[in-house]
């Protein structure tokens, strides 16, 4: 949770000019948390769509390598243990995160008053 939190909040920090510009022009603070909130969607709903089936994937290797370190076979029970259902619900879990990394610095962009973001270099 920490990553995302960093990452969002440092795009934040440096487009804070960029949002200045948007309130002198009349952004309401509701707008400015939604522009932040929708730089981060993609990039969850990207994660979630990679990590998921890397996660499967490396979750069946390291099974299948343990099975024949030990010399024995586990039914495929054993290794397919993901419904479509939860793996669904695993890939919401990317975007969640972000949209949960992005409250703070969503929060922040709306509260900074205009004369200070476009004082900000």
């Amino acid at each position: 949770m920490v990553a995302p939190l960093r990452a969002v909040l440092l795009d934040t920090r440096e487009r804070v000019q960029e949002i200045g510009i948007h309130k002198a022009l009349g952004m309401t603070p509701r707008q400015t948390i939604a522009m932040v909130m929708a730089s981060v969607l993609v990039v969850g709903l990207i994660g979630g769509a990679l990590d998921v089936p890397a996660g499967v994937a490396l979750q069946s290797v390291t099974v299948t390598a343990m099975d024949h370190s030990a010399g024995i076979t586990m039914p495929a029970s054993v290794v397919d243990v993901y419904h479509t259902a939860e793996l669904l619900l695993l890939g919401l879990g990317g975007l969640l995160i972000a949209v949960l990394g992005a409250l703070l610095p969503a929060g922040w962009a709306a509260r900074t008053t205009t004369a200070t973001a476009l004082r900000t270099e």
